[in-house]
């Protein structure tokens, strides 16, 4: 077959990565109800999931007549993006690819829609699948009895995949992998050896252990960033990185991703650089111990702290904004909330909740110490909900309450930046 074993790839960064070989795992198919509501009658489920199936496994093998063969010949343009985003995948070192079918609804015998989940590992970085949820047009060829692939498009919520965005390049490092789409070698290469200092830094200031690796996403452009979270642009201008996934214990965990907006983080300097990737990898560090329970001060606080700890900065230089505060006789009155943080608001006012964020786990850090400072983000995250979280906390491993320690922050935004 053309195209079935590709030998030589550009895109690549520090030689080629061949793809894994390895089948689908199990689709496991949703219960059908009756014809007449509209649902799929089983056999439709049952031809569907054939042709994800087989797929999945051409995605592995990376043969590109196999992945072709589950598109209805008639849907040249489909055909034509598909080959495209299987090529631009050729670098990447998948482990694992699949598809889980979520619902399938007909329409007449020759027609179905389906509701899929992707899920994938990247080789070496992923315990847990990276998932995506797409929605399938698909025609029945009663010639074959075959179900063909007609439209592919995102699921509610969903953004696009960095292989839709263009040829993914590849840069190693030696605890990091990243991948990028129309960035330079070079620019890569700086990426995975920042990432690859950072990951050390943060494995020095969080006392558990975690994967010690990192996959980070270097779209082309900001607007590529906004479309790989699904989430306006706008959200992110001068935002230089996030962290994706979901927060909870290792079961509920989907592998993490730190994503780069390459605008935002160029104009930074080195040092500013380090901060961000540290702080966006101690998020990867401490996901299972951070849930629905944990509040965003206390999350990003930490990474902030993580992030500062062993740098040389006063705490005017890393608090320039509340330092302004203070100094103007106007320090918060209260622990910044989790709107504060929000991304589309006033860049002035997030600033300053991180800063405040990261001089109250400072506090603890400094008054209570390290070892209380790790207990305490334990003890909130591992509360059945948000209500009551840190009060129990703050009692049970800090001998306080919030009020004392709202009062005692505050002095100490005095004794640090006044």
């Amino acid at each position: 077959m053309a195209d079935r074993r590709r030998t030589a790839r550009r895109g690549r960064i520090g030689g080629r990565r061949t793809a894994g070989v390895l089948l689908a795992g199990l689709l496991f198919v949703s219960a059908c109800a009756a014809p007449d509501d509209g649902a799929a009658p089983d056999s439709t489920a049952r031809g569907v999931r054939a042709t994800l199936d087989r797929r999945a496994a051409a995605v592995l093998a990376h043969d590109t007549d196999a992945y072709l063969a589950a598109i209805d010949p008639r849907a040249t343009g489909l055909r034509t993006a598909q080959r495209r985003e299987l090529d631009n995948l050729a670098d990447v070192p998948l482990s694992s690819w699949s598809y889980r079918l979520t619902d399938v609804t007909g329409q007449g015998t020759d027609r179905a829609t389906a509701d899929i989940q992707l899920r994938y590992r990247i080789k070496g970085y992923d315990a847990a699948p990276v998932t995506a949820d797409r929605v399938l047009d698909l025609r029945r060829d009663r010639a074959d009895d075959r179900w063909y692939i007609v439209g592919d498009r995102a699921g509610k919520d969903s953004g696009r995949q960095l292989w839709q965005q263009g040829d993914v390049q590849v840069a190693d490092g030696k605890h990091s992998l990243v991948l990028g789409v129309g960035r330079t070698e070079q620019e890569l290469r700086r990426i995975a050896r920042a990432a690859d200092r950072a990951v050390p830094a943060v494995s020095d200031a969080w006392p558990e252990r975690w994967a010690g690796r990192v996959v980070v996403l270097v779209p082309h452009t900001m607007e590529d960033m906004a479309d790989l979270l699904g989430s306006p642009a706008a959200n992110y201008r001068g935002i230089a990185a996030v962290t994706t996934a979901q927060t909870g214990g290792p079961d509920r965990t989907p592998a993490d991703r730190v994503i780069v907006n390459p605008q935002a983080y160029g104009m930074l300097g080195t040092f500013g650089q380090r901060i961000v990737l540290t702080h966006e990898i101690t998020h990867v560090a401490t996901r299972t111990r951070t849930s629905a329970a944990t509040p965003t001060w206390l999350s990003e606080g930490f990474a902030d702290w993580a992030a500062y700890r062993a740098e040389d900065r006063t705490a005017a230089q890393a608090a320039p904004e509340l330092a302004g505060a203070v100094l103007r006789g106007d320090p918060p009155a209260e622990l910044p909330t989790d709107e504060d943080f929000g991304f589309a608001g006033d860049p002035a006012r997030l600033a300053r909740a991180y800063e405040g964020a990261w001089l109250a786990c400072e506090l603890i850090a400094d008054h209570w110490g390290e070892k209380k400072l790790f207990a305490f983000y334990r003890a909130v995250g591992g509360h059945s909900g948000r209500d009551g979280a840190v009060e129990q906390a703050m009692q049970e491993v800090l001998s306080t309450t919030p009020q004392d320690f709202t009062a005692r922050w505050r002095e100490y935004l005095r004794s640090r930046l006044g």
